[in-house]
């Protein structure tokens, strides 16, 4: 006879519905609680079946997640979130990565085993939201938009963080402002780009051509945009992420450049890295897990009406003073 989930109930000590709760992560289930039911299932060599979901609800009940390679720290500060999410409402989480090199791989996303998508590494020209949208999964674009209006889009207002970012450092006093840009194939590259150019404009400081590096959302754009534009000694440095922020001051040190004696740092996102005290960076960011609540609550709206006229999300971002910026001394020292 087949084991069944009240086997493992009955074995644990709890009831059926606590088992179905504690294997597949959902929240409201005590750590000891979720160990016990674990330990009853490899016990008795239960595997919770979706077949049977799947038949009786035409539903899997598994979402996909497109990131990036878990190395960046910016991802895995998101999905967790959001797997949390997906977990309240049932769903587990299928992780797909995206090594960038090459297109992300269609076919295990339209098998049938998703009930939808949500993509958080999405390019502006990309044509995966379309091939998609074109076979009726659902999706949500988390963290990243395109050049296509017809999507549920969930993202920080890019603007406005670069324009809290770019007040602060006028009213510390800098005027010789440098800047390493992510990678204008993104939504976030581009508009932080353009908004922080736009915002120093305003502000009357211009950008100079010679003060600007760009590359990828890597700790080595940061690293070799500081290399290069250090020369020029600029007396502050807006990063376009706060990975890029982190290889930046991980180049300071290596430099013996003192942040923010010397030259100020900032960044954006505000991931949990960025509050550690060997870093105390100042950054803008909004809290992810009300970012990953949205996108999981856009995607199960999709998920119930697939007519419905899309939805785009832009939340404000919030200013973190910490410890990376300082006004500006008369000189710069050298630190050839």
């Amino acid at each position: 006879m087949a084991v069944t989930s009240h086997d493992v109930a009955r074995l644990a000590g709890v009831s059926q519905p606590t088992v179905s709760r504690a294997l597949r992560d959902q929240r409201g289930v005590a750590a000891t609680t979720r160990r016990r039911v674990r330990e009853a299932a490899r016990e008795l060599g239960y595997v919770p079946i979706q077949a049977g979901r799947s038949l009786s609800t035409n539903t899997s009940g598994r979402v996909g997640i497109v990131s990036a390679e878990l190395s960046n720290p910016f991802y895995p500060a998101l999905i967790e979130p959001v797997h949390d999410e997906l977990a309240k409402h049932a769903f587990r989480t299928i992780l797909v990565t995206d090594r960038g090199q090459e297109p992300v791989e269609i076919e295990p996303l339209i098998d049938g085993s998703l009930d939808g998508v949500i993509l958080t590494t999405t390019e502006l020209d990309s044509s995966l939201p379309g091939e998609l949208k074109a076979r009726g999964l659902p999706l949500v674009l988390l963290n990243r938009d395109t050049h296509e209006p017809e999507y549920d889009v969930c993202v920080v207002d890019n603007e406005a963080g670069v324009r809290e970012l770019a007040r602060l450092l006028a009213e510390l006093g800098h005027v010789r402002i440098a800047a390493i840009f992510g990678p204008t194939s993104t939504s976030t590259g581009v508009e932080r780009r353009d908004g922080f150019a736009a915002a120093l404009a305003e502000l009357g400081i211009p950008l100079e051509p010679e003060l600007v590096y760009c590359g990828p959302f890597s700790p080595e754009t940061g690293y070799q945009g500081f290399g290069k534009l250090w020369r020029q000694r600029p007396t502050a440095i807006f990063c376009g992420n706060d990975v890029i922020a982190l290889g930046a001051r991980n180049a300071a040190a290596a430099q013996g450049v003192i942040v923010p004696g010397d030259v100020t740092l900032v960044g954006f996102d505000n991931i949990p890295m960025s509050g550690w005290n060997l870093f105390d960076l100042t950054t803008v960011g909004v809290a992810i897990e009300e970012l990953a609540r949205r996108a999981v609550q856009l995607l199960i709206a999709r998920m119930n009406d697939p007519k419905a006229p899309p939805e785009r999300v832009r939340m404000k971002p919030r200013l973190h003073l910490r410890s990376t910026h300082a006004k500006p001394r008369s000189s710069n020292r050298s630190h050839m």
